[in-house]
């Protein structure tokens, strides 16, 4: 549009020339045509930056949408730009819990504009959906969630549950309207100084609880294992005596003496009793 209005100004002013120079009456048309020409060629060329979506406008009406790059339109169609690239929001606010307890929370909402609803979000919204739309939902959401839990649920493991739900309120309020809720990030979270220690010390006293039951399970583990293991001592030792007998040990006594004298090394072998064995082998009664 600003192309097209230099245009127009440029062709009329050459007109005006022409007319107070008498000399210039015979080129003017000569300048003014291509100058308007050259002028409405470059009003229709749109460009359309990375990460954005062209809303064309037409005389107060919404006509479409163009994507990012180079485009020919209409000359008098005005191009609005709307990004679409991920966007944040973050909030610091004092919320209620489930207690009627006050506390301080920082979240942040990532978003995005859909391509698609670029249109309808611009007629319905305009470009200042952000502050229209996104950052009242998203206090409202914060609250809404944070009032159904507990305090100590933003201090433990809770927190996901919370924060899926406001991921959940807010997929619901602002996907119809165009616009994608990608997701919620609990940043930090401020308790009343008392809570907080309360709520430090019930999770210490947990945790000396669950060590507690650990150790005692161990030594019940471990006396298990030294009954087991005595179990075992007590039948290796009735299965050796039921196997023991005079001649075994006879002939166990031979063989030891057997090996002593056919060994390399210096020894004394005393042997004697009526089996001619060596005296701590001998079992029969003389040796006793």
């Amino acid at each position: 549009m600003t192309y097209l209005i230099l245009g127009i100004f440029l062709f009329v002013a050459l007109a005006v020339l022409g007319q107070k120079f008498p000399q210039l009456a015979a080129y003017r048309w000569w300048l003014a045509v291509p100058a308007l020409v050259l002028v409405a060629a470059l009003s229709m060329v749109k460009i359309v930056p990375p990460g954005n979506v062209g809303v064309l406008i037409l005389f107060g009406k919404v006509q479409g949408v163009i994507p990012e790059g180079l485009h020919f339109v209409n000359p008098l169609v005005s191009v609005e730009l709307m990004s679409v690239r991920t966007q944040e929001v973050f909030e610091h606010a004092e919320v209620p819990s489930k207690e009627g307890l006050n506390m301080v929370v920082e979240v942040s909402l990532l978003y995005h504009l859909n391509p698609e609803s670029a249109m309808q979000v611009y007629r319905q919204l305009g470009p200042r959906y952000r502050e229209v739309m996104v950052v009242p939902q998203f206090r409202s959401a914060i609250r809404n969630v944070t009032v159904r839990h507990e305090a100590r649920d933003l201090y433990t493991s809770g927190r996901e549950l919370i924060t899926s739900e406001i991921l959940g309120e807010l997929k619901d309020e602002l996907g119809p309207r165009g616009l994608e809720v990608e997701a919620i990030l609990m940043r930090r979270m401020i308790l009343p100084k008392p809570i907080e220690e309360a709520i430090n010390a019930k999770l210490a006293a947990d945790q000396d609880a669950q060590r507690m039951r650990f150790v005692l399970e161990k030594e019940k583990q471990e006396a298990e294992r030294k009954r087991v293991e005595a179990q075992g001592i007590q039948d290796f030792q009735r299965i050796i005596s039921m196997g023991l007998s005079e001649q075994l040990l006879r002939w166990k006594g031979i063989e030891a003496t057997e090996h002593l004298a056919k060994s390399p090394n210096a020894k004394v072998i005393i042997v004697g009793g009526k089996d001619g064995l060596p005296l701590i082998l001998n079992t029969g009664s003389e040796g006793r």
